[in-house]
């Protein structure tokens, strides 16, 4: 049986997600697992879903379990590491995106924009860093503006102009990598919209 599949078999049994699965040189394999996403019914569901993480725990039974699969079936391997995606979590599937629509996340695109950037952007660009949509179309976008962050305690004139949104459109094929961007507030925690001060 290959790799993948008895990996994906023993986390899926133990009701949990495959996001990735690495070797490295020195025999390490390093497996990355997540909860299972069920898209929210509710306001209430979707509150106490988005409060629930991989834990140690979780972590630990699965690396008993593997270790016991990966012996099984003779799988060569120095040191087993599994952990949670960690906050640049790799989004790889349809699914993956559906759970994080609204997200800001850093795209590579396969191939350079080229004549498609038809000026908006360096023809040269893979890279992109913006707020992920649903398109129109179907299809997925991120928005985004070139507007540098304002810096603390810079004024800003109140007759400035604000750079102008933009949007690109993209399927899952033209992707080389997706992630959530690893953006981390360390002034404490601020209240969301809609929870009192």
């Amino acid at each position: 049986m290959a790799l993948q599949q008895i990996v994906e078999q023993t986390v899926a049994g133990l009701g949990y997600d495959l996001v990735e699965i690495e070797r490295s040189a020195g025999g390490l394999l390093r497996i990355t697992i997540d909860l299972v996403w069920v898209p929210p019914t509710d306001e209430v569901s979707a509150a106490v879903g988005a409060e629930q993480f991989i834990t140690v725990e979780d972590c630990e039974k699965v690396t008993r379990q593997l270790q016991f699969a990966l012996e099984v079936e003779g799988v060569d391997y120095t040191r087993l590491e599994v952990s949670s995606p960690g906050i640049d979590r790799l989004l790889r599937n349809e699914a993956d995106f559906k759970r994080f629509e609204g997200e800001v996340i850093d795209i590579t695109l396969k191939q350079p924009m080229g004549a498609a950037a038809g000026g908006q952007v360096h023809a040269n660009r893979k890279k992109f860093r913006g707020a992920l949509e649903r398109a129109d179309s179907g299809g997925w976008q991120i928005v985004w503006s070139d507007e540098p962050p304002v810096k603390p305690g810079q004024r800003i004139s109140k007759k400035r102009v604000p750079a102008p949104l933009q949007a690109l459109g993209f399927t899952l094929d033209e992707l080389r990598e997706a992630r959530l961007a690893p953006i981390v507030d360390f002034k404490g925690r601020g209240t969301k919209p809609g929870e009192p001060g």
